[in-house]
């Protein structure tokens, strides 16, 4: 036997037996398992306790439920989501891209106009937005310096749905500067200066390399804002436009059946927020799929 067969020997000899492979066994989580019950019964006896209150007046919530001019309120209330939602996500855009401009004069524009829509309530600019007439008796359009010019008066041209449609709009337009802002601060640069390299025009990089990469981290909060608009809508009931609210408040008046017709509003309201979330949840995924597909093949190569 050599010297290095010895050693090798020797080595072995002290090395540690292998441990025994261990055998873990969960815990039975009674504890969790006794709480989930006991909540599950504070709820199904919450839930009975409503069903079964006749003071919710649940007859007369069936009979309103689906009333021509419940759906009536709802639709004026779905549509006045989408169209603020739209300006708001267009004028999101535009002034996010102001506030990033290396111009003094451009930046200090759109800064000025997220401060200010972000700063007052939006039921006051509704407001402001309905009584426009007395500040302006007529609105002026033309070419400057020229006879051609057209007025209007104002309470013609800013009608109850337009001044709600201008309040919505323009209030929601700040907070989306500053989502869809946050979402193109978060696309590495590196990303436009590559795009320049290869010939692109800012605005060109902008709609074809950062956005698409921004909007995984754009559409989750824009979404939580189209939820929050539908109910805000509700907000336009102070100047008399028929919204789900105004209906329901306009039909228990004179019926003085208040709770059922506000229940009827809360489960409209329910159920437009749930299918809201569900096209939140489906836009989302649609847009995650680059990054998972990038995940998958990092795990592939590892």
């Amino acid at each position: 036997m050599t010297v290095l067969e010895a050693h090798s020997n020797s080595v072995a000899d002290h090395r540690p037996s292998e441990e025994p492979r261990l055998t873990y066994v969960p815990a039975k989580a009674w504890g969790t398992r006794i709480a989930a019950v006991a909540l599950l019964l504070v709820v199904v006896s919450f839930l009975w306790s409503i069903a079964s209150n006749p003071n919710f007046g649940w007859t007369v919530v069936g009979e309103y439920l689906f009333d021509p001019r419940i759906l009536s309120g709802l639709y004026l209330t779905l549509w006045l989501t989408l169209v603020t939602m739209v300006i708001g996500i267009v004028l999101g855009t535009v002034f996010a891209v102001m506030s990033m401009s290396g111009n003094v004069v451009i930046a200090t524009i759109a800064n000025a106009y997220i401060w200010f829509f972000r700063g007052t309530p939006v039921l006051v600019q509704l407001i402001f937005w309905y009584n426009l007439g007395a500040l302006f008796p007529e609105l002026s359009i033309g070419i400057p310096f020229t006879s051609l010019w057209i007025s209007v008066p104002t309470n013609t041209a800013i009608s109850p749905v337009m001044a709600a449609v201008l309040g919505l709009g323009l209030n929601e337009g700040a907070y989306m500067s500053e989502i869809i802002r946050s979402g193109l601060l978060a696309v590495d640069p590196g990303q436009r200066q590559a795009a320049k390299s290869l010939g692109m025009t800012s605005g060109r990089a902008l709609w074809r390399i950062v956005l698409p990469q921004a909007m995984p981290i754009i559409v989750p909060p824009t979404g939580n804002q189209a939820i929050g608009m539908l109910k805000t809508s509700s907000l336009v009931s102070v100047i008399a436009l028929s919204d789900l609210l105004y209906s329901v408040q306009t039909i228990y008046s004179r019926n003085y059946q208040t709770i059922p017709l506000l229940i009827v509003a809360c489960l409209w309201y329910l159920l437009a927020t749930t299918v809201f979330s569900l096209i939140q949840a489906r836009v989302e995924r649609h847009f995650g799929r680059s990054s998972l597909q990038a995940s998958q093949a990092r795990r592939a190569r590892q």
